[in-house]
């Protein structure tokens, strides 16, 4: 049978078909085309789909606009760290690797929202005093740790009364010293201060340990519980398995959805946490696809291994990086004058793009970018090396100064003006202690840089305070308590002024801006309190870094703004998803 015959058989039947239906119009609608010519067929035809097309268009716009993207169950997340973790335990994690799983295992009264505002976790409400001494906290009544046993008062109170007993040496202790803890019932507990300090509810984002597991370990014991690994929280995702490798040394972390996650189960149906022993180690298995996800990485490297099926975040750090000046221990910086010209002399941009490959902020402040409202960010040096050391040359040459072409510095008759930096023995810090360095040894003032390992550094060099200047960084987080690390009281150990600073104008800003409520007045405050140490130089303030973090562009609702530490990337990590669907606005 040739093809014309099988049309008009297919013709045939279909008359037919009409017939016994009775479908006139159908029919009518065949005996005009059939009464076309061939030309009047193709325009019908041309005009017949133009109109289908049209009406599906407007249909998907239709549904476009009456419809919205939503997240939904499903995917995996791989990460990568570096480090095993140890103290998975909200009152003792010390490492990145601790603190990342328990931002995501724990859950504490209230948890930090990408905007940096701090918004209600296991807690319901809260309300605060009028003297800002006493903080009430109404717990939700479907909060539940991952074994199911409800979370109560007597967890809060437990947990806090365990960070302020000494023999248990808490990073937290300090937070809570001083702090009374009261439960009211089952559901409501209290915190009394013995004075207003503004920065207080940055606290209550610590974890909240179950106390029906903790209460039978002794704090003798309490770093060695193998609850510290294997950890029962409240949080977003649970312990689902523990790989370890030949060594017995935990390789990755298996995490699920916690369904009764009190802002939700989180979208994301598996977390895995990998370990690596070091930053090559890591960015291979990144390269390898092993990993979709990493940070804590230096810049320079990250920067050349991103992939294409990756985005690079940055995100706003609240620290600052600085070179301080020890009057104490150099009595050359006991002038002024030569403070102001090794800070004129710093090309901070320099810095800013070898050591950070750009990402992060030149600063002339001790404020992080961004935390005060009406600060200037811009920093002030944007100079050619040429106008840096005449104005450099100008301030010394105006302060007694001369430059000694035979020696080859700069010497106010009974001293020549050189000294030493000390920093700890990281990639960034160092490089950026050798280019300051450089910088003003070109410029006749000789300058030797001492590199420390960091817990050396911190035990015999900044504790005792023994050092004529420091490179080092100061997270200031978001609370914005400067107290620590500028205020006189706070010059030696324990205390945070590394600059050995003085001036009691700032005391004064400091202790109230501690017990001020209304963001509007601290930020004045504050403001009145850079420019002081802006006039002083205690100090070189050089970069606030970027955060930066690898994600797979898959991964959606990833909003992250100020992050104190880098963990708190995790915050909104119950928000995160890979797929979405759309559904009709009235159905949402």
């Amino acid at each position: 049978m040739d093809t014309e015959q099988i049309k008009r058989k297919n013709y045939s039947a279909a008359s037919r078909l009409l017939r016994e239906y009775e479908i006139p119009k159908v029919v009518s609608l065949q005996r005009v085309i059939r009464s076309l010519s061939p030309f009047e067929r193709v325009v019908f035809w041309m005009l017949t789909t133009a109109l289908v097309l049209s009406t599906f268009a407007v249909f998907t716009e239709v549904n476009r606009e009456a419809t919205t993207q939503v997240p939904v169950q499903g995917g995996v997340i791989r990460e990568g760290v570096i480090g095993a973790p140890r103290f998975i335990n909200p009152l003792l994690a010390l490492s990145d690797t601790d603190r990342d799983l328990t931002t995501l295992i724990y859950a504490g009264l209230t948890r930090p929202a990408p905007d940096g505002t701090l918004i209600p976790d296991v807690a319901e409400r809260y309300t605060i005093s009028e003297d800002g001494t006493e903080y009430n906290f109404v717990l939700r009544d479907d909060a539940r740790f991952h074994d199911g046993v409800p979370l109560t008062a007597d967890d809060v109170v437990f947990t806090v009364q365990m960070a302020q007993d000494a023999s248990i040496k808490s990073p937290r202790r300090a937070d809570w010293d001083g702090v009374k803890v009261e439960k009211i019932n089952d559901r409501e507990v209290r915190f009394v201060l013995d004075r207003p300090y503004a920065p207080f509810l940055e606290n209550t984002t610590m974890g909240i340990l179950p106390r029906h597991i903790w209460r039978n370990v002794s704090p003798q014991e309490f770093a060695f519980s193998n609850f510290n690994t294997q950890p029962v929280g409240s949080g977003p995702f649970k312990l689902k398995q523990i790989s370890y490798n030949s060594s017995g040394i935990p390789k990755s972390y298996d995490l699920r959805p916690f369904g009764s996650y009190t802002l939700g189960r989180p979208y994301i149906n598996k977390f895995v946490m990998n370990f690596y022993a070091n930053e090559n180690e890591l960015v291979n298995a990144y390269t390898n696809g092993e990993i979709s996800s990493l940070s804590a990485v230096s810049s320079a490297i990250l920067d050349k291994s991103v992939s294409d099926s990756s985005s690079l975040l940055r995100v706003a750090f609240p620290r600052i990086f600085a070179i301080f000046f020890n009057q104490n221990k150099s009595r050359l910086f006991a002038d002024k004058e030569v403070r102001r010209a090794l800070d004129v002399l710093i090309d901070k941009e320099r810095i800013v793009q070898e050591v950070l490959s750009g990402y992060g902020t030149i600063i002339d402040s001790p404020i992080p970018p961004g935390t005060v409202t009406g600060q200037t960010v811009e920093a002030s040096n944007f100079l050619s090396d040429e106008s840096r050391r005449a104005a450099a040359q100008e301030i010394l040459t105006d302060a007694g100064w001369t430059f000694d072409e035979e020696l080859g510095m700069w010497t106010n008759g009974t001293q020549p003006l050189t000294f030493s930096i000390a920093t700890a023995n990281t990639p960034e810090l160092k490089r950026a202690a050798q280019l300051a360095a450089t910088i003003w040894t070109e410029a006749g003032i000789p300058v030797k840089v001492n590199v420390f390992e960091t817990g050396e550094l911190n035990q015999n060099v900044i504790r005792p305070r023994d050092y004529e200047a420091l490179l080092f960084g100061e997270v200031v987080g978001r609370g914005l308590d400067l107290f620590a690390f500028w205020h006189s009281s706070q010059k030696d150990d324990p205390g945070l002024n590394i600059a050995i600073y003085t001036n009691s104008t700032v005391d004064d800003i400091l202790a109230k801006a501690r017990t001020v409520s209304d963001r509007n007045e601290r930020d004045e405050l504050y403001l009145k309190f850079e420019e002081e140490i802006q006039k002083d130089v205690p100090a070189i303030f050089l970069y606030a870094p970027d955060f930066l973090y690898v994600i797979p562009k898959y991964l959606r609702g990833v909003n992250i703004g100020l992050v104190e530490t880098k963990s708190e990337r995790f915050s909104g990590a119950y928000l995160w998803h890979t797929q979405t669907e759309r559904v009709w606005y009235f159905f949402q």
